[in-house]
């Protein structure tokens, strides 16, 4: 198994949605910034937020698996294999994250019992 990296590349706010059902004061995600880079492979990172990891762990769990030289989809969604952009579920104010398949061995790597 390998690892993934994830990376934040925007917090995101929509106003419209905001205004109409935000409570007041809603600004972007308090918990995620942009650059932020965390590195995961069937578990969710220490200090991710459970939210999104909901929303984007399926493709994690498929990139630590061997899903890094193929691409999502079957080739209609992103260009470049061995990677995926998410975002999390929130509706108003989402989180965008690129995953992307390592090299790099997980310390949860482990040879299967014969």
């Amino acid at each position: 198994m390998k690892k993934v990296k994830i990376t934040v590349l925007k917090t995101t706010l929509d106003q419209q949605l905001a205004k109409e059902y935000g409570a007041e004061g809603l600004g972007p995600c308090p918990m995620m910034k942009a650059g932020q880079i965390f590195y995961a492979d069937y578990a969710k990172p220490e200090g991710f937020c459970d939210e999104a990891w909901k929303a984007v762990y399926q493709y994690a769990f498929a990139l630590a698996h061997g899903m890094g030289e193929e691409l999502f989809y079957y080739g209609d969604w992103i260009r470049k294999p061995g990677v995926a952009i998410c975002s999390c579920n929130d509706g108003l104010r989402p989180v965008i994250f690129k995953l992307e398949a390592t090299d790099e061995v997980s310390e949860l790597d482990y040879e299967p019992v014969r």
